[in-house]
């Protein structure tokens, strides 16, 4: 098979590029992953990631609070902004939202 990019030389690298396409600045990611395994959907992103724009006040753990998660990972956003509601209130102990769940029957 020859390389996906310049047609002149046999594929030997990953995404069916040449040695020389492969490591040539740019061209590498004109092309996508040929691999069953490459990552797909919302990417494994280990970078230092913009603050949200605004906070949220779903609380934690909400299905709400976990929709706008999934859009933050997806914008490749930071996750959690500073001043998202937290299970602690301004003046008093931690809410027990733990309390609130049904129990789980043992057996």
């Amino acid at each position: 098979m020859l390389c996906r990019h310049c047609q002149k030389t046999k594929s030997n690298r990953p995404r069916g590029l040449c040695w020389s396409c492969y490591y040539a600045p740019g061209v590498r990611e004109l092309y996508p992953s040929t691999s069953k395994f490459a990552r797909r959907g919302v990417a494994n992103f280990n970078g230092a990631a913009p603050e949200p724009e605004a906070p949220t006040e779903a609380p934690p753990g909400s299905e709400e609070k976990i929709r706008v998660l999934m859009e933050r990972a997806a914008n490749k956003e930071a996750l959690w902004h500073p001043d998202d509601v937290t299970v602690a209130t301004p003046d008093g102990p931690l809410v027990p939202i733990i309390a609130d769940l049904p129990q789980r029957q043992a057996g």
